[in-house]
């Protein structure tokens, strides 16, 4: 039985939960929060060592950016088992490279040969054209776009709808 431990209980760790679930990417899930009470909650988030296992897998849905690597690089170096996580409705090109940690949500695509970096969210229908490099830690928002040729510089933020046009958004 697979198994996924959700770090945080807010509204991005239900979100990863609901995605995770209708995509039958595993048949359990808890959550370790730090604060939450409720009885998915089976502990705090430094609780995730008790629960290493080759059927267990891990996600930190903090929304802070930088937090989120942080548990990321923590995971790996307690040889635990972080997944990329991809709804069934969101295109992602075989030619694209998505890396572990990173979420992507509902109707977002990722086009032919773009590389999304360790713990990114690719938010509900956000576009990442061919050709892009997101670095580690970014959120794209809702329906946001980077268009072609484009690196956005880790733990950048793409507001909600936002535009970025061809070799024209290069952050460092």
């Amino acid at each position: 039985m697979k198994r996924l431990v959700i770090l945080g209980f807010g509204g991005y760790g239900k979100t990863i939960e609901d995605v995770v679930l209708s995509a039958k990417m595993f048949d359990e899930v808890i959550f370790l929060d730090d604060k939450a009470k409720d009885s998915k909650v089976k502990g705090v988030c430094n609780d995730f060592v008790n629960y290493i296992d080759e059927n267990t897998w891990f996600y930190p849905a903090f929304g802070n950016n930088n937090l989120r690597v942080e548990w990321i690089y923590l995971f790996n170096g307690a040889k635990a088992q972080v997944p990329a996580i991809i709804h069934p409705s969101a295109y992602v090109s075989p030619n694209a490279v998505v890396e572990a940690g990173c979420a992507v949500l509902p109707n977002a695509a990722i086009n032919a040969t773009a590389k999304v970096r360790t713990g990114c969210i690719i938010n509900f229908g956000a576009v990442v054209d061919h050709d892009v490099i997101i670095e580690k830690g970014v959120h794209l928002c809702i329906n946001s776009v980077v268009k072609a040729y484009n690196r956005i510089a880790p733990f950048a933020k793409i507001e909600a709808g936002q535009v970025i046009f061809n070799n024209t958004f290069v952050m460092e």
